[in-house]
């Protein structure tokens, strides 16, 4: 009689993908410049903006500058996208986290469109931000995101956009 193989403890799969989430946001050197991170609860990823200085665009309100905010929002697009890729993949072990943590990343979805609306001013404090990936293909995605401060439901930014996918490296 042949026996199942034991679970892994959720301590090693919870370090596996945390560290997965690590490697490829901290692959992308203007995501550190900004100093934006992601919460990742389960497969939900929250996109953190940390309040800075020089994110301000206008001292006199003073207000986010639109440009940051663009950077967040899109960001927070395309690493959801790649993430929802990743996830798949170290889960069924075609990749290891291991792997990345060396350098390894995979390839990005790469901005067909945006399109941003400033519904009202950035203040001078953290904001957060999420993305729902409307469609997924193996060329093509949509995805929306929605950027808020203090209250979820008082969002000061949203964005839609339009990517293309990476296709899968060749073997061999």
């Amino acid at each position: 009689m042949s026996r199942r193989p034991q679970p892994e403890p959720v301590q090693v799969v919870k370090h596996r993908r945390d560290a997965a989430l690590d490697a490829l946001v901290g692959g992308i050197p203007y995501l550190r410049y900004l100093g934006i991170r992601f919460d990742r609860r389960g497969d939900e990823l929250t996109a953190i903006l940390p309040y800075d200085e020089k994110l301000i665009g206008n001292p006199m309100l003073p207000a986010l500058h639109g440009g940051a905010t663009a950077a967040f929002l899109e960001t927070t697009a395309t690493i959801a996208l790649a993430w929802s890729r990743l996830w798949d993949e170290i889960e069924s072990g075609r990749i290891e986290a291991e792997a990345l943590e060396q350098g390894n990343l995979p390839r990005m979805p790469k901005t067909i469109d945006l399109t941003i609306d400033y519904l009202r001013s950035g203040l001078p404090r953290d904001a957060y931000a999420r993305a729902k990936i409307n469609r997924s293909g193996r060329r093509y995605a949509s995805v929306q995101v929605e950027a808020w401060q203090d209250n979820r439901d008082r969002l000061f930014a949203q964005a839609t956009g339009h990517f293309l996918m990476p296709q899968a490296r060749e073997d061999g």
